[in-house]
């Protein structure tokens, strides 16, 4: 699939008006079980792999700018 791959480049996705963002951090990357993580309304929760493909879907999430990290988390 797509997304896990774009996830697994560092690629963003969010929403810059609700603020909401999944990725994986460049530290999680390569690993065999990866964490990801959700932001919203400055809250970070760790989610799993299955978790962060949910709510980019459920959310309807797109490739976006973060505030801090920009076009990557790498």
């Amino acid at each position: 699939m797509i997304t896990i791959s774009e996830l697994k480049s560092g690629l963003i996705f969010g929403d810059n008006e609700s603020g909401e963002y999944v990725y994986m951090p460049a530290s999680e990357i390569g690993i065999d079980d990866p964490m990801c993580v959700y932001e919203t309304t400055g809250q970070r929760s760790d989610v799993d792999l299955q978790e962060a493909l949910r709510l980019i879907r459920v959310r309807a999430l797109r490739q976006t700018k973060h505030p801090v990290l920009g076009n990557s988390s790498c």
